[in-house]
């Protein structure tokens, strides 16, 4: 591990190069979404929001340590929530924004 790595967190400090190896697929998927030049942004954002994900499922598990696990029942609330926030009309590709929220 370089010093450099040492000083900085999760997204934060200067790029440094790096071989990494990935599968075909997922190489080609990346160049037709973002170019050859935007290819390292899109790794290094990929790579920052796994650690975010690892980061918080390490969360929780502490949390269900010290107050224990989430009701079934709250489980299901928060499930049924999210299926409804997810197929909000607004939320859809096919949706037509008035005017004064088009972006």
């Amino acid at each position: 591990m370089k010093a450099s790595e040492h000083e900085f967190g999760p997204g934060d400090g200067p790029a440094e190069k790096v071989s990494v190896s990935l599968r075909a697929g997922n190489i080609r998927t990346v160049r037709e979404r973002v170019g050859a030049r935007g290819f390292s942004a899109y790794v290094d954002a990929a790579v920052e929001r796994q650690i975010e994900r690892d980061l918080l499922e390490e969360a929780l598990q502490e949390n269900e340590i010290l107050a224990g696990p989430i009701p079934q029942s709250l489980r299901d609330e928060a499930a049924e929530l999210f299926r409804r926030v997810r197929s909000a009309p607004e939320l859809q590709e096919e949706h037509e924004w008035p005017a004064s929220e088009a972006g």
